[in-house]
Formats: structure tokens, sequence, C-alpha cells
């Protein structure tokens, strides 16, 4: 006689099982893709069709805003955009870190138009509170860059109630894009907002459950689920606001070798070791985006090196998901309590 234990069977459903399988061809194919592109060796191989005089453009007078400017990418990009005579707003949540970053901008650069603003972007209240401030400047923002982001493997809640990924990565970059709109009209027709999103959203689709409330927590995927939210974003924004002058714009650094990757993804970080990209070829395309005539530019686009780029791979079956942009946007609005 059989064990009850033997004839133990799981049952998975046919819809199941192609999601199963989908979901595995995505990762498969991403890596693949990945390993061939966002590499150290796959920015040298792209650079041999860069344009060096692309990257020559002064732009004093121009008003700069980054986020998560302290370390990694968002330094690069603020380093690159003050280098270039840019006035820059850092907005960074470590005051210690923040100043140290500025001065050292300064330092570097021998620009002084670079300022530091502190502002945690996994909380909506700072996040008004800054725009509040920031607006009584009165000054025309060109450039948002919208740099800061999280990868938390842990299922974390912030003070607001928010899953700590998706407070940072969407929530938190869809309320500061939406209260800086009146300050980058004021810097129209040349304003735009980058977004830095990433490659690993050709693994998820578009999906309604933002905090990640159904199944297991998986703090890679929220991750992947939340930079897929950004691109589609950015194309609803070149719709909602296209006749307002501003351009947005998303973008994929690669896999560069910043402090983020190194304490959210160790393990890539050491298996990948000598072949990351650095945080400054990481904001290489932040920065063209921000330094290109808006003519040069297709708003509501993705791009990776300095072009455009897919925002779907072949079989993946994530194109149709980008159709639930429209409630998600209004939850967002509820969720920030925006008007």
């Amino acid at each position: 006689m059989q064990s009850p234990a033997l004839n133990f069977r799981v049952q998975i459903s046919p819809t199941q099982l192609s999601m199963f399988l989908l979901q595995k061809w995505r990762v498969a194919a991403f890596g693949v893709y990945g390993y061939m592109n966002f590499t150290k060796n796959g920015f040298k191989e792209h650079s041999k069709n860069f344009k060096p005089e692309d990257m020559q453009a002064r732009i004093e007078g121009k008003n700069c805003v980054v986020t998560g400017a302290n370390a990694g990418i968002g330094y690069a990009t603020a380093e690159g955009l003050a280098s270039r005579g840019a006035t820059v707003y850092m907005v960074c949540r470590s005051k210690e870190k923040g100043e140290t970053a500025l001065s050292a901008i300064r330092s570097k650069t021998g620009n002084e138009n670079v300022h530091l603003e502190l502002c945690d972007l996994s909380s909506i209240t700072e996040i008004k509170s800054f725009a509040n401030r920031f607006s009584l400047k009165d000054k025309p923002v060109h450039v948002l860059v919208n740099n800061a982001g999280v990868l938390e493997n842990n299922r974390l809640i912030t003070s607001e109630g928010f899953e700590l990924n998706f407070a940072v990565n969407v929530l938190g970059t869809y309320t500061i894009t939406e209260l800086m709109v009146p300050l980058l009209e004021k810097a129209a027709p040349d304003a735009r907002v980058i977004t830095v999103s990433s490659g690993g959203m050709y693994t998820a689709h578009l999906t309604d459950d933002l905090e990640f409330n159904s199944g297991s927590f998986d703090g890679m995927e929220q991750y992947a689920r939340n930079k897929r939210v950004q691109v589609a974003l950015t194309e609803k924004w070149s719709e909602m606001y296209k006749e307002k002058g501003i351009g947005f714009y998303s973008m994929h650094p690669g896999w560069a070798e910043t402090p983020g990757v190194a304490k959210s993804m160790p393990s890539f970080n050491e298996r990948f070791a000598g072949n990351l990209r650095t945080s400054e070829e990481g904001a290489d395309t932040v920065l063209w985006l921000a330094l290109q005539p808006k003519e040069k530019l297709v708003s509501g686009s993705f791009y990776f090196d300095r072009a455009e780029a897919p925002k779907h791979l072949k079989f993946a079956a994530t194109a149709a998901s980008h159709a639930r942009i429209d409630p998600i946007v209004d939850v967002l609005r509820s969720m920030a309590n925006l008007r």
C-alpha cells in the first residue's frame, strides 16, 4: 500500500502553467539580451556609434533637478550637468551624504551653482513639502531627472503605509513629476523629464497589483514591475502634456556598478565584477537626453545607449499590458492626494 505522501499531486491550471513558462521565457530572454548589450563590453561596442559633439553643449542658465544625486548614476548625472554650466539642484535623503557629494561636485567642476535639497522620496508628505519650497524660488525647471530608486528585497512598509519599493520607484516618481509640471511649463518648449528605469522591466508586464499584495513577495520582481510602470507612465505623460512643451523620456543605464547594486544584488555584483559599467557610463544616456535638441528626441520613448530602444522583448507578451496605465494613474493620483 502506497503512503499518502506518494499520492500527493500539485494541481496547476493550464493558465498558471502558461504564465509560469512565459515568465521563465522573459527572464531567460532578458538574461541573454542583457549579457550581450548591458555590460561594459556592450557600452564599449555601442559607443563606436556615439558622436562626441552630442555631449559638447553648454547649458548655462538652465535649471536641472536630479533626485538621488548623492551617489552612483545620480551623482554622475549631477556632476555631468554641472560641468556643462547648468544650475543643479541635488535632491537627496541624507543631509550628510548630500553635503559630501555637493562639495565634491563643486570642487571638481568649479561650478558654485550646485545646491542641495533634502527630501525623502518614499514620503508623499516630504515630496509635497519640497515641491512647495522649491516653487517659491519661482524658477523654471528645464530638466527633471527622476533617478532616485530602491531595490529592497524584503517587504517593508513606509510610515505612510506603502510598500517601500513602490513608494520610492513609482509613487514618489509620479508625485514629484506631477508637482514639478508648473515649473517645467515655465521652461517650455525646452523642458524635459528623464526617468531612469531599468532593463529589468523587460521581465515584467504592467500589473495593477502595485504593492505586490498577491503571492509571496519578491523584491527583485517588484523592482522590475516598478520599472515597467515608469516606462508606461512616461508614455502616458507624453500624451497628457503634449501641448505643454514638456518632453518625457525613460531610459535604461545598463548594468552599472553602483552602491545600490552592490547592496541590493551582491551576488550579481560579484558575478559580473569587472564587466559592469561605471556610474559615468550608466549616466551617459541621461546626459545625452538632457543635452540634445528636442527635435532629435521622441517624447514617450525608451532610450538606451543614446538611441531609442524597444520597450518589449520578442514573444514576452508585455506590450498589451500597457493598456492598464489609465486606471493605474487614477490610483496613483488618489494615493498622492493630488487634485
